[in-house]
């Protein structure tokens, strides 16, 4: 196995763990305020990873960081109001499927070529999201769809994310990372201002925004460095394994229970993925 995919499953792992904390902190308090202090602690790991390791970044690093804390934003405020209102081991793996097609597309676009079996992954996750949207108590359908809607923005975000970080350049440093976490806490500021939510963090938030926020940024290092030893596409894939982690952790600790279609649901998004992965 080679070093990039190692490093693309460690991004999971993390990201994965970062989304647990993430969601469970999202249930005790506002999500913005948690993405706002995990994007200001994944800042100064950054910030400090860059003084050591200085590099030699240029101004279309700083572009490309400035997308991804779009999609970092984007993604992370989506996902984690799914986490809070729908159960993890639905809204996670939803995000994943568009997590792991966009960075496949924008692979092609970039001259990458796939196999037939990644193209058989995308499609066969599209039964997997309906699958998985479905409610079998007409009470809960409410949540499941706005779980679906959260999933699926969430994983555009975290595509965009994806797709930006593999064109900063090698030799740019963390300093461009530092920006795109800097450029996501902007960016959540002003939207929650702009949606009247609240935003400002307690003190009970900081714990849990820190650590999903050091997890993310750890995700993201290792995603930078699958994405130099190997494809976009593959490091992409890979990289949104992380539901799995997310699930496993919800039903391990949270005890979450989900239904036997939705079961079958999450199974077929979980091999959807594994096979774009070997495609």
């Amino acid at each position: 196995m080679s070093i990039g995919i190692l490093l693309a499953l460690a991004s999971a792992v993390a990201y994965g763990a970062s989304d647990f904390i993430g969601g469970v902190g999202s249930r005790r308090h506002s999500s913005w305020q948690v993405v706002l202090v995990g994007q200001g602690a994944g800042a100064v790991v950054m910030i400090v990873g860059g003084l050591t390791l200085p590099g030699r970044p240029v101004a279309l690093d700083f572009a490309w960081a400035a997308l991804a804390g779009i999609g970092s934003a984007t993604g992370s405020i989506f996902l984690y109001r799914g986490l809070a209102r729908g159960r993890m081991g639905l809204v996670a793996p939803i995000s994943a499927v568009g997590a792991a097609v966009l960075p496949v597309l924008a692979g092609v676009t970039f001259g990458e070529r796939p196999g037939w079996l990644v193209w058989v992954g995308m499609l066969a996750a599209l039964p997997g999201i309906w699958l998985i949207s479905r409610k079998t108590t007409s009470d809960r359908k409410t949540h499941a769809r706005g779980a679906l809607v959260d999933g699926i923005l969430a994983g555009v975000g975290f595509g965009i994310l994806f797709i930006a970080l593999a064109q900063i350049s090698d030799d740019a440093g963390l300093l461009p990372l530092a920006a795109n976490q800097l450029i996501g806490a902007i960016l959540t500021i002003l939207t929650a201002v702009g949606l009247r939510q609240v935003w400002r963090p307690s003190r009970g938030v900081l714990g849990w925004g820190s650590a999903a926020g050091v997890l993310g940024a750890l995700g993201t290092l290792a995603f930078l460095g699958a994405t130099g030893a190997t494809g976009l596409g593959i490091a992409g894939v890979l990289a949104s394994f992380y539901p799995a982690v997310t699930v496993l952790l919800a039903a391990g600790l949270l005890k979450e229970r989900v239904a036997m279609g939705q079961r079958a649901g999450i199974g077929i998004c979980t091999l959807a993925v594994a096979a774009m992965a070997l495609g």
